[in-house]
């Protein structure tokens, strides 16, 4: 580069550094001239030597005024161009006179930011003058125009411009048109480790690829640039800003300033943001968060689930106000009678200083919700919204339990308490309450053990009885907290039954029952159980004695009644039916000897069948043979019905030709001269039934209730202990008897047996 390039590259760098610091200048007063720090303050020195380091007044335009920002040397020269005083007003007034069409490019500049360029003749000389806008600010430059006296470009000293750029404390500098730098600060010198710019190019040393980048691009599109870098690594990595501004000789001048600390801040508070946003989402509880516009800034998908809000509408950060509107207008809101001032109170939760107390609604759907609103400490408010719908379902249902226990407790005549592992009572019904006539008011408020049982002593004495009971209360070990009871007696002379029972909650249930009646009862229902079982023996021994003392007689009666008979030539015919008369009395007699034996042996249970094959067809065979000389006498027809032969049957065959024989003589009694008894066996469906019918009287329907009863036969029947025999052996075997008759028409007696001879229980056979 020839040294006329070089000059030209660092007036037009010394030329873009100004500018710059112009326009930072210019911040600086609009913000009342205020700077952090010293490095602030430094930053404001080099700005406005960077304002002096050039033959230019710069003047910000207002619409009545003109206040100069730097440059007085310049704007004294200007003013003496004009020939007006030195002020900055003057001055600019001065020019829009001069020259007309500077007024509308003022003007145009004020309203629309258009940039002007324009060489003004003045009465002693020449100005130079530039409008350009920064943001809403309208700015002004002046100097002398160049002339052959006076070239343009060289500054009024080397040393203003090294002033300029070794004011700034971070690295700053200017590239030329072919982009390397050809204007450097010690601070640059001090990045890179080098004593000059020279010994940099010579080493290849560079500040930062990145910065060079930004200064080509802002050279190549003619706009200022700004962006944010991250140079170096380890702990001497630092975050640079760096500002970019093109120069009209071409390259552009390049600030930086050091903001590792805001961008440390920065990106802290950004992962704290996603940190707290990715929490957020996980929490069931619906959060959302208001600026001090009243503004929604953050919500969570717990938020959008419960409201059933658009993510869109959520996105353009509605007012809190138009989240009441909506949720009201979708009836998702509790039901108030005065929505206006439900609307105020929420509203007015922004402006309180502490947490508001926790309020509860009541949403449509029968869902409810715990709203939590908090200040926020950047300004705004924190809302929490918790669905305990399912917590205040349980609640209820806790209650109507507890409800429900209780009502049943006091309900119950024994008296229960429940003690908690600390010992106090937590649980009672009304008939303890009643039982040890305790005070209501001594069993308010979960009173411990010893007091109950100051009040419990009274009744019972035995200390050592409550001592052991309050250490299965409170003894969490598992084997003394097992399940117990006794009795105990009181000094009334009272018997109570207790129980305690450990409860999965580590509570211990108590109940105590005054027994005194039962036990009395049982003592009256053992006294006469015994008394029944004595009498019962004592029954047995009669009948055994009885039947025993009588059968002896009535065998002596039937023996010598049939030598009698014998000798029928000996007799007259009177004297004849005399005797047949005693031999049928005494075998009736007999018989009914026979069935009270038959009846003591079932009743004590000593009765036991002999089961076994028996063949029905010669059992009734069997039965028409020994009944048939009685038939012939009474002119019946006994015979048996013929069909298909029913086969075997386990059972006993004494007792059922017993069955049979009485069956028989029943139906032979029942039937006059001239009628028919008829004798069947059938087999259906895993029974045999034994049937024996007559074509006699009948029984009348009164009678066939209590056929089958003990001494309740029919008139003429005897005894009537018979057909009751007969039901008890049927039952022995596990069948049932049945009769159906009608008056007149004769009667059939069924006696269905399984086949297979179960033999039931002998406590369910009924007699």
């Amino acid at each position: 580069m020839s040294p006329q390039n070089a000059t030209l590259a660092v007036f037009c760098a010394a030329v873009g550094l100004a500018a710059g610091a112009a326009m930072a200048l210019v911040a600086m007063a609009m913000r009342g001239g205020r700077a952090a720090g010293s490095a602030g303050a430094a930053e404001e020195a080099g700005l406005r030597a960077g304002v002096e380091a050039f033959d230019r007044a710069l003047l910000l335009l207002t619409e009545e005024h003109a206040i100069l920002l730097g440059g007085e040397a310049a704007l004294a020269a200007c003013a003496g161009a004009l020939g007006v005083a030195v002020e900055a007003t003057a001055i600019a007034s001065a020019l829009e006179r001069v020259d007309p069409w500077l007024a509308s490019a003022v003007a145009a500049l004020r309203q629309s930011g258009s940039a002007f360029d324009r060489v003004v003749s003045a009465p002693g000389g020449d100005l130079d003058c530039r409008g350009r806008a920064a943001g809403a600010l309208a700015l002004l430059s002046l100097s002398l125009a160049p002339t052959a006296a006076r070239p343009a470009g060289p500054l009024r000293d080397r040393a203003d411009l090294s002033a300029l750029v070794d004011a700034h404390t971070a690295p700053a500098f200017a590239t030329g048109a072919d982009g390397q730098p050809v204007v450097v600060n010690r601070a640059w010198l001090d990045a890179v480790g080098a004593a000059s710019l020279e010994e940099a190019r010579a080493q290849g040393l560079a500040f930062d690829r990145g910065a060079l980048d930004l200064a080509r691009e802002a050279a190549a599109t003619g706009a200022p640039l700004e962006r944010v870098r991250w140079s170096g690594s380890g702990p001497a990595r630092r975050a640079l800003r760096l500002r970019a501004t093109p120069l009209e000789a071409g390259g552009a001048a390049v600030w930086s300033w050091d903001v590792t600390a805001a961008e440390g801040a920065s990106d802290a508070l950004a992962r704290h943001a996603a940190a707290q946003t990715l929490v957020l989402d996980q929490v069931a509880d619906a959060v959302a968060i208001y600026d001090a516009d009243k503004r929604l800034t953050f919500h969570n998908a717990a938020f959008s689930r419960l409201w059933d809000l658009e993510p869109a509408w959520l996105a353009d950060r509605p007012s809190h106000m138009a989240v009441l509107d909506r949720l009201r207008q979708r009836r998702r809101l509790p039901e108030v009678a005065d929505y206006g001032r439900f609307k105020a109170d929420e509203l007015a939760r922004h402006e309180r200083l502490g947490p508001a107390p926790e309020a509860v609604w009541r949403v449509a759907g029968e869902r409810t919700l715990r709203v939590l609103s908090l200040p926020h400490p950047a300004g705004g408010l924190i809302q929490l919204f918790s669905d305990i719908t399912p917590e205040m379902r349980l609640k209820s249902q806790f209650n109507h339990l507890i409800q429900v226990q209780q009502a049943t407790l006091d309900k119950l005549t024994d008296a229960v308490a429940v003690f908690g592992p600390d010992g106090r009572l937590k649980l009672h019904n009304e008939a303890f309450q009643s039982l040890w006539a305790i005070p209501t008011e001594a069993l308010a408020g979960e009173p411990p053990f010893d007091e109950i049982v100051d009040r419990c002593v009274v009744q019972l004495h035995d200390m050592h009885f409550w001592s052991e009971l309050k250490g299965r209360i409170t003894d969490p070990d598992p084997g003394v907290r097992a399940a117990v009871s006794g009795e105990a007696r009181t000094s009334e002379g009272r018997r109570m039954a207790w129980q305690s029972r450990p409860l999965p909650d580590g509570a211990t249930l108590v109940s105590f029952a005054d027994v005194t009646a039962t036990r009395r009862l049982e003592g009256a229902l053992r006294d006469r159980e015994a008394a029944l079982t004595a009498a019962e023996d004592l029954k047995r021994d009669f009948v055994s004695s009885v039947s025993y003392e009588l059968r002896t007689p009535l065998t002596t009666i039937l023996g010598y009644a049939e030598l009698l008979e014998r000798g029928e030539e000996t007799l007259s015919p009177r004297a004849r039916s005399w005797v047949a008369a005693v031999r049928a009395a005494a075998a009736d007699l007999a018989r009914s000897v026979e069935d009270i034996l038959a009846f003591a042996e079932i009743d004590a249970g000593e009765m036991s069948l002999q089961m076994g094959d028996t063949d029905v067809g010669a059992l009734l065979e069997s039965a028409r043979v020994r009944w048939s000389e009685r038939a012939i006498d009474g002119a019946v027809a006994l015979e048996i019905q013929p069909g298909e032969a029913p086969g075997d049957i386990r059972a006993d065959a004494e007792s059922l030709a017993r069955v049979l024989d009485h069956l028989i003589e029943h139906a032979l009694r029942q039937t006059p001269p001239g009628g028919r008894v008829t004798l069947s066996a059938r087999r259906s469906r895993g029974e045999v039934c034994l049937e024996v019918a007559d074509t006699g009287r009948g029984i009348p329907f009164h009678v066939q209730a209590h056929i089958f009863d003990r001494f309740s036969g029919e008139e003429g029947a005897g005894a009537g202990l018979g057909l009751a025999l007969v039901k008890a052996l049927v039952e022995l075997h596990g069948g049932w008897v049945a009769v159906e008759s009608e008056p007149g028409a004769g009667a059939a007696f069924a006696c269905h047996l399984p086949e297979a001879g179960q033999v039931p229980d002998e406590a369910s056979v009924l007699i």
